[in-house]
């Protein structure tokens, strides 16, 4: 891997990172009225698996969407809008942050209902293959999403398919404040799941972006050669509350010393340390980085305010029957 591409993985998650930090920082403002599910601690799994994509590439999310979205190459400036519920949101106000869609940037889509965008990414590999077209569809979800039956019934259709789906677990121990140990057997083993389908399937480190994009090139490459679908597993960590800007370890969920020790293995400081290191990075380059980041989140934050609600004529605008 050169070093241009580790630099701009890099950017990728020191922008997120950043962007989601002042979007906590901000929502006591009381202007961003949607719920919001910040994936702060968990950056490196969309940037190193969006590194891999091409711009015709397909990518579907869940509720915590930011990070996808954001590595796709989508505009902060829509984002921030439909947070803001504008008229100028990628959503057009329409769905805030738990429903995100930008067609020009490959986002097909965000779904707040758990497991609920699998069989949907399913349909758009099926979309793809009917058409004959070349592209894949990255679908990311949760380790929660693993226990819906869609799960099953999708990794079933895909691999009889052999539909260019990547499904992308980042499993994060918790659904909400409830960890694995209440929701599945202990030695439940969804890699092993995927592979007893047929499926092309593998695990990583979720914090160690060049593990990630390693482990997303190979499977990307099975996809490509017409094996059908992979089943990826990142194991992270989010720092924040499961919705909301705010720290909730004192709750009782989860221990402090937990929250801690997930910490220490920051994807950004750690990488960071591992390009200085490396002749790759310097003191001066993450300056001019961070002010390049400030500048436009300003930008988009001035946008998003200035930008007009909806019409009300907009209410019973696209709906179907």
């Amino acid at each position: 891997m050169n070093s241009a591409l580790k630099k701009k993985m890099y950017f990728d998650m020191l922008r997120i990172r950043i962007i989601e930090e002042k979007i906590a920082q901000r929502y006591s403002e009381w202007e961003m009225r949607c719920p919001v599910h910040l994936s702060i601690g968990q950056e490196a799994i969309a940037c190193g698996v969006c590194a891999n994509l091409n711009q015709q590439d397909y990518v579907m999310s869940t509720h915590r969407a930011h990070a996808h979205y954001l590595a796709k190459g989508g505009s902060l400036k829509k984002m921030m809008a439909e947070i803001y519920g504008k008229a100028t949101g990628c959503s057009m106000g329409k769905g805030g942050s738990m429903h995100i869609v930008d067609l020009d940037a490959g986002f097909l889509g965000s779904t707040p209902i758990v497991g609920g965008v699998i069989p949907i990414a399913t349909g758009v590999g099926f979309g793809i293959t009917l058409k004959e077209e070349k592209q894949i569809c990255v679908v990311f979800i949760g380790d929660a999403s693993t226990e819906e039956g869609v799960f099953s019934e999708s990794l079933n259709f895909a691999a009889l398919k052999k539909l260019p789906v990547l499904f992308v677990c980042e499993n994060n121990f918790f659904s909400v404040y409830s960890p694995l140990s209440v929701r599945q057997p202990k030695d439940r083993d969804n890699v092993a799941i995927a592979k007893a389908y047929g499926i092309y399937a593998d695990k990583g480190d979720g914090n160690d972006i060049l593990d990630i994009y390693k482990i997303t090139r190979k499977a990307i490459l099975q996809i490509q050669k017409g094996n059908g679908p992979a089943y990826l597993e990142f194991d992270t960590y989010r720092w924040r509350e499961h919705c909301g800007p705010n720290f909730d370890n004192h709750i009782g969920y989860r221990t402090e010393d937990e929250y801690l020790s997930w910490r220490k293995r920051c994807p950004i400081e750690n990488f960071e340390n591992q390009l200085k290191e490396e002749g790759i990075l310097t003191t001066v380059e993450i300056d001019k980085m961070n002010t390049e980041i400030e500048s436009e989140i300003e930008q988009a934050f001035i946008f998003a305010k200035n930008s007009k609600f909806p019409d009300a004529t907009e209410l019973y605008s696209h709906l179907y029957a």
